[in-house]
This record gives C-alpha cells, sequence and structure tokens, in this order.
C-alpha cells in the first residue's frame, strides 16, 4: 500500500482533475444527476451516496479522473433528451474522452477499485468497445482480489458489497466481450469465489449516509427496479458462459468434426440442459423487468436484458444449424432443427419491432449493438442454408424488414447504426450465392416437411400448430402465412418443435431408430 502522493503522476490527476471541471462547467452537477438516473439503477458498479458525499466535502482529490470523467461521458448520451440542457453547447465530448484514456492508462499502475470502475463505464460506450481493455481490467480486478470471496473481510459491509457488484459486472464484461469478439475467455469457474448478490447487499448499499439527499419514491423504485435487472443480467450470463463453454471452445469444435455426420446429434443432446436453463430463467422473470412494464414519461432499461435473452437463444441455435448440411443430414432431422431456429429468428424479430421510445431511449448494456447484429447475421445463415428458394426468399423478405425496422429506431438510438451497417454488409456478402431450387424441383413440401418418399409425415392426432410453441410471454404467435414478392409461404406447422426433438434424441438414442421412422408425440 503507497500513499496517493508520493506517485509521479500524482500532480497529473489534479490537473486532470480541473480539466474535466472546465470541460463540462457549468453542467457537472447536471450531468451526474442523469448518470444516477439513467445509468446507474442498471449498472450500479458506484456506491452513489460516498461519491456524492465526497463531492459534496469537495474532496475531488479522492475520485479518480478517469471514473468522473467516464461518468460526465455517459450522461453525455442523454444531453438532447434533457430540456434544461439540449439549448446549451454540448460539452468537448473529445477532450474528456482523451483525458479519461490518459487518466486511465496511469491509474493502472497504480490501480485500486476505482480503476476498474472507470474502465467499466467507459467501455459501456458503444463507440469504444475494446478486448484489450477488457483483458487489463480483468488483471486489474484479480490483482485487487475481486475474484475472492469479500464476505469475511474486515472492511465496511457497503465496501463489500460494493466489491461484489464491481466483480460481477467484471465478469459480465468479460463472458459478453468473449463472445462478440470471438476470443477465450479470461474468468474460470475454478477460481471465481464471489457469492450471488442478494437483497442485503442492496439494503446495505441504501442505509448508506441515509440523510444524504433522500430520493423519491419514483427514484426508489427504479434502484429496485435496477438491482432485479442486474441481478438477472449476471444469471443469464452465466447461461451465455455456458453456451460458449460448452460449443464454441477449441474441444469443443474439435469434438463435433470428429462427429462427423452424428455431429447434430452431439450438439442435440449436449444443447437440452442449457435450454432448460434458459426456459427456468425466462420463467422466473419478474414483472418488473418485463417488456411490456412501461409507463410513459419513464424510460424502460429491460431492453437490454430480453436482447441478450434473444442474443443467447440465436447462439445456441446458430451451432446447431452450422452442423446442417442439406446434402448429408437426415432429412426429418434438418426440418425438425430448421424450423426450430426459424421460430427463434421470428420470435427475435417481433421483439425489436415491439420496441417503444421508452426502450430505445433507456440505457443499454455495451453488447447490445451486437446483440442486435447477431439476429440480423442468424438470419443471414438461414437464408444461405435455406434448401428451397421460397425459404430463401421469406428469409430476404424478413431481412429487409429488420434492416428497416433498425434503421428507423436509429433516430432515437444511434447505436443501432452500427447494426445497419452490419447487415448491409452481410446482404452484400450473401449476392453471390448460388440460386435456390423451388419447392416443386426438391424433395421439400410447402410447409418445410420432407415428402413421403424421404420421412413419414405424422399422423393428424400428433400434430400442433407451430404459433403454440412459444418460449414465454415476450415471443408473440408466428403468423400462418407471410406473403413474398411473388409467392405465399406457409410457416412451418405441424409439430411442436421442442417435443420433437426432444423425442428425436431420446429415440435415437434408446431405440437406435432413425429419424425417417419416428412419428413425433403431441405435446398439449
Amino acid at each position: 500500500m503507497h500513499s496517493d502522493d508520493t506517485t509521479q503522476d500524482y500532480a497529473d490527476e489534479a490537473e486532470a482533475m480541473e480539466s474535466i471541471s472546465r470541460i463540462v462547467s457549468p453542467h457537472g452537477p447536471a450531468l451526474l444527476d442523469i448518470y444516477f438516473r439513467v445509468v446507474h439503477p442498471s449498472f450500479p458498479i458506484i456506491q452513489k451516496h460516498v461519491f456524492m458525499d465526497r463531492i459534496r466535502r469537495g474532496e475531488s482529490k479522492n475520485i479518480a479522473p478517469s471514473l468522473l470523467a467516464g461518468m460526465y461521458l455517459l450522461a453525455l448520451n442523454w444531453w438532447n433528451f434533457d430540456n434544461s440542457l439540449v439549448k446549451h453547447q454540448r460539452p468537448d465530448v473529445a477532450r474528456l474522452d482523451a483525458i479519461a484514456s490518459k487518466s486511465l492508462s496511469q491509474a493502472m499502475q497504480r490501480p485500486k477499485l476505482s480503476t476498474v470502475q472507470a474502465g467499466l463505464l467507459l467501455l459501456q460506450r458503444p463507440e469504444a468497445d475494446s478486448w484489450s481493455l477488457t483483458t487489463q481490467l480483468v488483471a486489474i480486478g484479480q490483482e485487487l482480489g475481486l475474484h475472492l470471496d469479500c464476505s469475511d473481510w474486515e472492511i465496511p459491509q457497503w465496501e463489500r458489497s460494493l466489491r461484489k457488484r464491481i466483480a460481477w459486472a467484471l465478469y459480465m464484461q468479460d463472458k459478453w466481450s468473449s463472445l462478440i469478439h470471438g476470443r477465450p475467455s479470461h474468468i474460470f469457474s475454478a477460481n471465481w469465489a464471489v457469492k450471488p448478490i442478494t437483497e442485503d447487499d442492496n439494503a446495505f448499499d441504501n442505509q448508506v449516509n441515509p440523510n444524504i439527499g433522500s430520493e423519491n419514491e419514483n427514484e426508489k423504485e427504479e434502484m429496485e427496479q435496477g438491482h432485479v435487472l442486474f441481478s438477472h443480467m449476471i444469471a443469464l450470463t452465466g447461461i451465455m458462459a455456458e453456451v460458449m463453454d460448452t460449443f464454441y471452445t477449441q474441444t469443443a469444435i474439435r469434438d463435433f468434426a470428429k462427429a462427423g455426420s452424428k455431429s447434430t446429434e452431439m450438439i442435440l443432446e449436449r444443447a437440452k440442459p442449457v435450454q432448460i436453463k434458459l426456459k427456468e430463467w425466462f420463467t422466473k422473470m419478474p414483472p418488473c423487468v418485463r417488456m411490456e412494464n412501461v409507463q410513459k414519461g419513464r424510460l424502460a432499461p429491460a431492453g437490454f436484458l430480453h436482447l441478450a435473452y434473444f442474443a443467447t437463444e440465436i447462439t445456441l441455435h446458430r451451432r446447431i444449424v452450422q452442423s446442417l448440411s442439406n446434402d448429408t443430414s437426415k432429412p426429418y432431422l434438418l426440418y425438425i432443427c430448421r424450423s426450430a431456429a426459424k421460430t427463434r429468428l421470428i420470435s427475435a424479430m417481433d421483439f425489436v419491432n415491439r420496441l417503444r421510445p421508452e426502450h430505445l431511449q433507456a440505457f443499454w448494456y455495451f453488447p447490445s449493438k451486437i446483440n442486435f447484429t447477431l439476429i440480423g447475421t442468424f438470419g443471414g445463415l438461414l437464408l444461405a442454408t435455406a434448401p428451397a428458394k421460397e425459404e430463401a426468399d421469406f428469409y430476404k423478405t424478413r431481412l429487409q424488414e429488420y434492416r428497416w425496422t433498425l434503421s428507423v429506431s436509429s433516430n432515437r438510438a444511434e447505436f443501432l447504426d452500427y447494426a445497419v451497417q452490419m447487415l448491409d454488409t452481410s446482404r452484400a456478402m450473401l449476392r453471390n450465392l448460388q440460386e435456390k431450387p423451388s419447392l416443386a424441383a426438391s424433395h421439400i413440401s410447402s410447409v418445410g416437411v420432407p415428402d413421403s418418399s424421404m420421412a413419414k409425415p405424422p399422423g393428424p392426432e400428433s400434430t400442433q400448430s407451430m404459433e403454440d410453441i412459444t418460449m414465454g410471454e415476450d415471443t408473440p404467435p408466428l403468423t400462418r402465412t407471410t406473403s413474398l414478392s411473388n409467392a405465399s409461404v406457409s410457416v412451418f406447422s405441424g409439430f411442436s418443435t421442442d417435443a420433437a426433438l426432444e423425442q428425436y434424441s431420446a429415440t435415437s438414442r434408446d431405440a437406435g431408430e432413425s429419424p425417417e421412422a419416428i412419428t413425433p408425440k403431441s405435446s398439449a
């Protein structure tokens, strides 16, 4: 432990703080108010009362310049939505960003909790995502013991709770960065001893300096909702990390390659436990973070949580679709898996269609721009691998609609421009696809089922409309008929996809029957 004032760059910190104050003056208090109203409830990695106490006492020397600059930079995203600020000249974001980056780099030489806090806040900006900075923060977090259980440490209770929130925020940063960058995670469960966040942690947090700025009822409600949102995002991240560890490690990829034509069955078997966890997670979601919980005039920040759920589902189904082959996969298995993937894609796109201004203008967690992109690229994958022209045309139409929705929504959430650009890039890559055969020239019926020469059709007692297959309240019913440019193609119907998948796995494993011999049981 060393005193800050004995370090070589201590004077630079004081100068940085003065520069930050000049840049945002006289709007510093208003920007901090925006930060704690919009960002903090959903991303509570700062102890609000301790921080504000230091600000009021003029103890800015105890606040890291990079942390304060990061808070201002995030708050500036809502500058135009604040009636008291929009009429004034916006502070120089470029200068503020330069100071924050330089100060953070210097702080990494003698890191504290504020170093990790500052880095995490700077990484929440849509334009500032960095895999290298994420890995540095993980290393610093380990140096500070954030991966350890601090329950019995001789520090104030509020600091233990704060350490846990910072630790889990760092965990999520590592795991979601691993997904969106396609890089190996640096945090492993065997060396992660942090206890889950509890109601007691939130209670202790609210009890610190209770006489400083009492919140009104709306602020208390938003903080409670934020704690639930943060906790559920942590739980979902754990499931997403399991998807990555199960299907996207080099070991898993090698196992699937060795399995050859049996790789799809292997993937489906490994997917079942994860699918169960996802369903249970969604079922346990409290009403306060449901998408329909929207009050006019108040931001609804739950959008990024539901988007992350769809991104996790798509990441799982992407691996299943990638294992399929129109030439070598068994026809009925091909149909079942592609039907399930189609259901997930339509549900995700319809979720985006239902986003309201209250959702779009709220805080969106850093991987959101990539998660929106994942929906589009998954549609591109289904388009590229479609066995027939009519199905390919269906995906072309849905992708065009999805791009239009994103471009319109970007007026309220500028980071969606990135997803639009990635969709355009993906569409350009798909232009050279070989023309698909029509349904008449293929062995696929008008509802996507292999014909009688290739698979046994289901009996009437075992049918169930795909409109009935949903993953929860946020998954809307499917439309039976979708009009295309010159054709009308029925949405896949006839079976409960999840039930058929489970039956296929169980029957082929226990009885050794081929998919052609299986008639799915109905699922009530």
